[in-house]
């Protein structure tokens, strides 16, 4: 049975990607209230009482807000590090079956095997994911300022990478809604990638393996999807890499689902 990848939806307001093997089902984060999150499940014929665990990658409320409505009540795992698990557990106040890793650890959900790296970002102990499975590699790679040689290096083997391109710099510079210290923390070194800086990180591990490339987590007010997907085309045009496929995500609705091997 191929490997399926859908994600339900990635933006500044919401993240949750859902990842199936013949065996194991799991969510990548569930930043959607529970109940948008069983709903855009549904509309791939999925339920989350078959989940097998929720792995998150960081605290922020458009990673967790889906939770409460979904692991507290169904008992589903998550799978988090302990400073992660100690801010979910602060903000929302409810019971958790917590399943803690060190970051920079391996471990195993069924046929899956996850190596959770460490990412810079302004949380209390962000990671990305690897997640291997029998048909392929899925690297898992938002919410970091900038992309560091450890970042690059854990996902340069993934067939398929959801990938942050969050903000335009010039749109984001210009953008009068926001005080300049939101600004510079989305600049800085903790904050976000934009569209150029994800066009830097394809460029650094562009391999034969890397077939398809998600763009995720984009701003809703300082990026245009037709700037992402150029800032990142055009760098794939120039390096000759006519192999990647790019597809841009969205906060709305979820992605057609790929299917792996």
């Amino acid at each position: 049975m191929a490997v399926r990848l859908t994600i339900l939806g990635s933006g500044s307001a919401g993240n949750c990607a859902y990842l199936e093997t013949e065996s194991t089902r799991i969510l990548v984060d569930a930043g959607f209230s529970g109940k948008q999150i069983r709903e855009r499940l549904a509309g791939i014929a999925r339920s989350p009482e078959t989940l097998h665990g929720i792995l998150i990658t960081h605290e922020h409320s458009d990673h967790i807000n889906g939770l409460t409505g979904l692991a507290s009540k169904l008992r589903i795992p998550i799978y988090c590090n302990r400073l992660t698990k100690e801010a979910i557990e602060y903000t929302l106040k409810s019971t958790f079956e917590f399943r803690v890793f060190e970051t920079g650890s391996r471990f195993e959900i069924g046929d899956l095997e996850v190596d959770a790296f460490s990412i810079p970002h302004d949380a209390q102990d962000p990671v990305g994911f690897m997640v291997r499975t029998p048909s392929g590699q899925f690297g898992f790679l938002t919410d970091l300022g900038h992309a560091t040689k450890l970042a690059l290096e854990r996902v340069r083997n993934a067939n398929v990478l959801l990938l942050e391109s969050n903000h335009d710099v010039k749109m984001l510079q210009e953008d009068t809604r926001r005080p300049w210290s939101t600004k510079q923390r989305i600049l800085g070194r903790h904050g976000h990638l934009s569209n150029e800086a994800a066009a830097d990180v394809v460029d650094e591990i562009l391999s034969d393996n890397l077939k398809h490339l998600f763009l995720g987590h984009l701003s809703r007010d300082c990026n245009r999807p037709e700037l992402a997907h150029k800032a990142v085309s055009d760098r794939l045009n120039r390096l000759g890499a006519a192999h990647i496929r790019v597809e841009l995500t969205s906060q709305f609705q979820a992605n057609h689902t790929l299917s792996v091997g």
